[in-house]
């Protein structure tokens, strides 16, 4: 299956140093990589079918200091749809005049939800007929964009309807705040004052925060595996929603 990579924070910083971290990991996940960047309103959003290993776009992004509070990137494993551009992660809508950004690892076996016009998949994985029923769910629950809270509550309903069908680790952000589900495995991490070094699990690379961050910082990162070693990550329990917002726990 497919890898996730979250980052939320207090204030815009780059996720360069994790996201060559989850990179490394593409040799076995090679179907495409993709991630998207919220920066006020707006939004980068960069998708390739080819392996982050080898993509010169997976090059840009681990050299370009791109700044964002929330970052949801995805490497992948294909088990539904071929590999092509319209099938690589995360996929972006816009509801109640904002953008949406979705990630999925997982499998859900025979998931065919009904589907009204506003949204529909383009593509042909299981993923993205979720998160276009979870925005069709959403719409249907609120009339207006609602708080976090409230918002947080909805998707905690809704996803043991997701659950049923198989595997279901996700995230999903719309800038306000960074919601992360596990189904099986996911790990977040919270780094904050006094920061330290970090090294990354699988290559030969360390960074030392501290020197990069002031006593105001935070910043909340989630991985299906973690990403560094010597850092207290913590496993999300199967069918746990955690919210991040401003790079910590939201109540």
């Amino acid at each position: 299956m497919c890898q996730l990579l979250g980052m939320n924070t207090n204030t815009p910083t780059d996720v360069m140093f994790s996201f060559t971290g989850l990179a490394t990991r593409a040799d076995e996940h090679k179907d495409g990589f993709g991630i998207a960047f919220f920066e006020g309103r707006g939004l980068r959003h960069f998708v390739d079918h080819h392996s982050a290993r080898v993509s010169p776009l997976a090059e840009l992004v681990k050299v370009y200091p791109i700044k964002s509070d929330n970052v949801i990137a995805h490497i992948r494993k294909a088990t539904q749809g071929q590999v092509a551009l319209e099938n690589t992660h995360p996929f972006v809508r816009e509801l109640w005049g904002r953008y949406w950004v979705f990630a999925h690892n997982g499998n859900l076996k025979d998931f065919h939800p009904r589907l009204h016009g506003a949204f529909k998949p383009v593509g042909e994985t299981d993923s993205e007929r979720a998160f276009c029923w979870l925005m069709q769910e959403l719409a249907k629950a609120h009339c207006g964009v609602p708080g976090v809270e409230e918002l947080s509550h909805t998707l905690r309903e809704l996803m043991p309807r997701l659950n049923v069908y198989g595997t279901f680790n996700m995230l999903l952000s719309n800038g306000q705040a960074l919601w992360a589900h596990g189904s099986t495995q996911l790990h977040y991490l919270l780094r904050r004052h006094p920061f330290g070094h970090a090294h990354l699990q699988d290559e030969d690379l360390s960074v030392d925060f501290g020197a990069l961050t002031s006593e105001r910082d935070r910043v909340a990162l989630i991985a299906t595996e973690p990403l560094t070693r010597g850092e207290a990550w913590v496993p999300i329990q199967p069918g746990e929603l955690k919210v991040f917002v401003d790079g910590d726990l939201f109540r």
